[in-house]
């Protein structure tokens, strides 16, 4: 049964495939959102788990939204608010721990105490990541590039993106040759020598990925997450006020405005094909068919191809690639309620030191030994956390006088010893985990404890729909990257179905909270006149 015709219908209402049905709704085209939850964002969400406390309850900071989606979509106009943080704390077991602050003054005092040396390299450290981010940022914020082509365009692009490496000083260009071949440890022994630096330092480098901080191409990831810019202020992390939620509710809010429906608890049981052309979806229950001139996938790269479209419809080629293509979710997350707010012992009271991230990550030997176990298949037994206490920043986010407390874990890995469907037994004592790590840092927080939600990777794939707990819809390894996501010879948004886009973060440039992969598919879609 028909229920009416599109000129794009898009599965998934994750804050990607709202970003890609804004620009084509403001470009006027008939613009239809599908989501399967209750309500839009996919993994950036706030919700209410426990009365009063609202949870922004996967992905919880913002980093690397793309400033020009922002600006093109006036989403402060729809009601986005993004409020910097203005630190990141260390806490240590014995002593003061290590904050690093925005002040550049106040960041090498704190490091001198640990190292001299290293106090007097930070800065320079900083400003050539800072060229090496903006180099980088060419690649994220154009399509990739296709180095097979012959289309005087593609050679175009293959020779602007050459003359900005020839333009590259040549200490740069080692440093970039080093970043894409490096661990995350190896690279910054290039520059450090405090353990009590590089440790936190090199968490950017394992967030999301199944390796280690010694593993080679993490060097990369961690230059991913340097990438950041709020307000013009590079490197700049911020948390958005409601919650990373709010971030989707005003991309969602843009679409409207432009004449883009949305519709949500609308899961989608197949993309339809007819003749190697994409031509519309089925709905699950109703078995509604909704049509469509184009269809785009908001969802991960192998639940699209060989869930929502079968195998049937790919050239055998990509089948193969897609079952190689690395997803191995190594991460979990748990959300708190609190009746007061839990003091770090080394530093205590609720200062400037905890407006910020918090890393639970004292030495990088305490890393390793996180990843060592989550290769056996055991979720690490002191993990790396990544805390943020959202009610300090916005007020709203729990009853007066009450916190929340968002922390990030890893390593969870989606592949237990025992089969990933064992997590449901093992939540529990995983959630104890993060309590027990969290209480050596701040004792006396798990007497505080009102509420938690503890989502671990299979928790993330079955409610939304993040294949093996993968925050970023595949690992960002190099061999993942650029014109290899998410496989040679289909990262441009198109896909070997005629008609279908995928406009996910398993797509170019890859995860986090960009935006960056929706409005890239939009805009080659209205560049080539696909839509």
């Amino acid at each position: 049964m028909s229920a009416g015709h599109w000129d794009a219908i898009v599965v998934g209402g994750g804050h990607n495939g709202l970003t890609a049905a804004a620009y084509l709704a403001r470009a006027g085209r008939r613009v239809l959102v599908l989501e399967a939850r209750p309500r839009v964002g996919g993994a950036a969400v706030t919700e209410e788990h426990h009365p009063g406390f609202r949870y922004t309850v996967c992905s919880y900071v913002v980093s690397l939204l793309r400033p020009w989606v922002v600006r093109d979509l006036q989403l402060a106009r729809h009601g986005l608010q993004l409020i910097p943080l203005e630190a990141s704390f260390t806490p240590h077991r014995d002593g003061p721990g290590l904050c690093r602050w925005p002040d550049p003054h106040a960041t090498r005092e704190e490091i001198r105490r640990f190292s001299k040396r290293d106090a007097e390299v930070y800065p320079e450290f900083g400003q050539a990541m800072g060229h090496l981010a903006r180099f980088a940022k060419a690649f994220i914020d154009d399509q990739a590039p296709a180095p097979d082509s012959l289309h005087p365009r593609d050679l175009i692009q293959l020779g602007r993106l050459g003359r900005r490496f020839l333009a590259l000083e040549e200490h740069l260009l080692d440093l970039q040759m080093q970043i894409t071949t490096m661990s995350a440890v190896d690279f910054l022994d290039r520059w450090f020598e405090s353990d009590a630096l590089k440790a936190p330092m090199s968490c950017s480098g394992i967030i999301g990925t199944m390796l280690g901080v010694r593993s080679p191409g993490t060097a990369y990831v961690l230059l991913h997450h340097y990438m950041g810019e709020i307000d013009g202020s590079s490197r700049a992390w911020a948390f958005a006020r409601g919650g990373n939620g709010a971030v989707s509710e005003a991309i969602a809010s843009s679409a409207r405005a432009h004449g883009a429906e949305i519709r949500t608890s609308a899961p989608v049981e197949r993309i339809v094909v007819q003749n190697g052309r994409a031509t519309g979806v089925v709905l699950a229950g109703s078995g509604d068919e909704l049509t469509a001139n184009v269809v785009i996938s908001g969802m991960e790269p192998r639940r699209t191809f060989l869930q929502l479209v079968g195998e049937e419809e790919l050239p055998p080629g990509l089948s193969a690639d897609l079952r190689r293509y690395k997803l191995r979710g190594s991460s979990g997350k748990v959300n708190i309620a609190l009746d007061a707010f839990p003091e770090f012992s080394g530093r205590p009271g609720i200062g400037p030191h905890v407006m910020g991230d918090i890393a639970i990550a004292p030495s990088v030997d305490y890393l390793s030994r996180a990843y060592d176990e989550a290769k056996y298949g055991t979720y690490s037994r002191r993990p790396y956390l990544n805390v943020v206490f959202p009610s300090l920043f916005d007020p709203s986010m729990a009853p007066p006088g009450k916190h929340v407390l968002s922390a990030f874990v890893q390593y969870a890995p989606y592949h237990l010893a025992d089969g990933p469907e064992s997590w449901p037994k093992h939540r529990e004592a995983f959630g104890e985990t993060v309590l027990d790590t969290l209480e050596e840092y701040s004792p006396g927080l798990r007497d505080k404890v009102l509420h938690m939600q503890v989502l671990s990777p299979w928790d993330l794939e079955q409610e939304f729909g993040l294949t093996e707990g993968n925050i970023f819809h595949g690992e960002l390894s190099l061999d993942q990257l650029l014109f290899q996501r998410p496989a040679p010879g289909w990262a441009r948004f198109r896909t070997p179905v005629d008609n279908l886009w995928l406009a996910a973060s398993g797509a170019h440039p890859g995860g986090g909270v960009m935006a960056a992969p929706g409005a890239l598919a939009a805009l080659s879609m209205l560049e080539q006149g696909a839509v």
